[in-house]
């Protein structure tokens, strides 16, 4: 048993029972061992969701940057969408990546800024940008994924209407590009450097 053997078992666990029912008993049953073996690999079942979250990401992390003649409004675009992809391959993985540190793609998360401000959008701007959709498409993600417990459409009053989750999205995603382009036209003056919260 080694640690990635653990991981893989929790997010096949995950995938199983959801969230909240993942424990670190239950996985030392599944893995056929003693709980107190999984404390070799992981302290804490904050470490082990942690490592859970990094490795369910890795499709995204994963994915190509973009090269400097891209376009930028469509990388914005199927940046969001690849982050969602992921985040819905597990099940409640919104859930499991939600309030996790990207450590491990920092340099991924500085190209992106940098290609950003280099296609000419101001760098506070292309910050907040990414930020936004990044808890905006953790956020879809959430009530998609909390909507499998939710009321079937024929179930609902005539006069509400049931919700398309992907076209829900994507509205909202284009807003958020609409905005980054007005400000990105306007020339916000000179750019400053960017500091707060971490994006996607």
């Amino acid at each position: 048993m080694n640690r990635g053997t653990v991981v893989a078992e929790a997010l096949d666990l995950l995938d199983e029972v959801g969230l909240e029912a993942v424990s670190t008993r239950r996985l030392a049953k599944r893995l056929g061992v003693e709980q107190p073996s999984l404390y070799y690999h992981f302290k804490t079942k904050k470490d082990l969701l942690a490592a859970m979250a990094e490795v369910a990401m890795a499709p995204h992390a994963d994915a190509p940057l973009p090269s400097p003649e891209s376009d930028w409004r469509e990388w914005f675009l199927e940046n969001s969408r690849s982050f969602r992809r992921t985040l819905l391959t597990r099940r409640d993985g919104a859930r499991l990546h939600a309030g996790s540190t990207p450590t491990r793609d920092l340099d991924r998360i500085r190209s992106k800024m940098a290609f950003l401000v280099g296609s000419g959008v101001p760098e506070r701007d292309a910050q907040m940008a990414m930020l936004a959709a990044g808890r905006f498409t953790v956020g879809c993600v959430l009530e998609e994924q909390a909507a499998v417990d939710a009321p079937h459409s024929e179930d609902l009053p005539d006069d509400v209407p049931a919700i398309d989750h992907e076209e829900a999205f994507e509205a909202g995603l284009a807003l958020i590009l609409g905005g980054l382009e007005r400000h990105t036209a306007g020339g916000r003056g000179p750019r400053e450097r960017a500091s707060g919260p971490t994006p996607p």
